[in-house]
């Protein structure tokens, strides 16, 4: 794995902006996905993982229960997919893992929990197109086809039309990454898409470990969160873009306008 320490906000633009040069389509086109966390020393772990020991036995009885007691209008369709992307987005515990397409998003998140900014902040960056190249042979035949990089809830639907089948596909751990319907302004405003292990209990940084030039992590020192965070707000990258409604605006409201040590004046906008 190779960690990188920015120093500040220029710095964290020029890395995760790296190689994003696409020579073949002559336009700068990442190939990388994103995932901020407020703590570089938290794990790449499901909201499934946490359950603890036998998660994977739950899984079905939490989607299961989840489609009894859903709403009918709750998914745009019957398709497994589409449940299991409404119960992640609406924190269900599954193997699901919230990913971005943009770099700003990302670093919203490592900088956004204030009762973390005594400590070191993280971006995971991944190389998504890469990982689509260790894909049996079957889902990569439907993103040629597609002409796409990420699987949509209609492709994952032609490879199979539940998740047990799915993890049939392999025959060793994978990372897939799909794009969930936009069921809200919060999913497009994030450019979100998520991970998805081939196994419920398989954790995406350990597999990531055994592979290491498909990634790498941004760290972003305590001493440099606040800067970076001003800058965002200044960018309009806050929660009240990100997280629409009268919620996200209050978190934006309380964090934008806490008072700093030694701060006299208050601030306006």
């Amino acid at each position: 794995m190779t960690d990188i320490i920015v120093r500040n906000w220029n710095d964290l633009n020029d890395k995760l902006y790296h190689g994003s040069w696409n020579e073949r389509l002559s336009r700068y086109r990442s190939n990388y996905v994103f995932r901020g966390l407020s703590d570089a020393s938290y794990e790449l772990k499901t909201s499934l993982a946490r359950l603890g020991k036998d998660c994977e036995k739950l899984e079905s009885h939490l989607l299961r229960n989840f489609r009894k007691y859903s709403h009918r209008d709750a998914v745009p369709g019957d398709s497994a997919w589409n449940w299991l992307a409404v119960a992640q987005h609406h924190g269900l515990p599954t193997r699901l893992m919230d990913w971005t397409y943009s770099p700003y998003v990302a670093a919203h998140f490592a900088t956004a929990n204030l009762d973390h900014f005594d400590c070191e902040g993280v971006i995971w960056c991944v190389d998504y197109v890469r990982t689509n190249q260790l894909l049996p042979g079957k889902l990569k035949a439907i993103l040629d086809e597609e002409g796409s990089n990420a699987f949509t809830v209609q492709m994952l639907d032609r490879v199979s039309s539940t998740i047990r089948e799915f993890d049939s596909c392999f025959k060793q751990p994978n990372v897939v990454f799909f794009e969930p319907p936009s069921l809200d302004e919060r999913i497009i405003n994030q450019g979100a898409l998520f991970s998805m292990m081939s196994s419920p209990v398989a954790a995406l940084d350990e597999w990531l470990a055994q592979i290491p030039d498909l990634y790498y992590r941004v760290i972003i020192p305590a001493e440099v969160k606040w800067e970076i965070r001003d800058k965002l707000d200044q960018a309009n990258i806050t929660e009240r873009v990100l997280f629409p409604g009268l919620d996200g605006l209050t978190q934006w409201m309380r964090r934008y306008y806490l008072t700093m040590p030694g701060e006299d004046d208050i601030r306006s906008t």
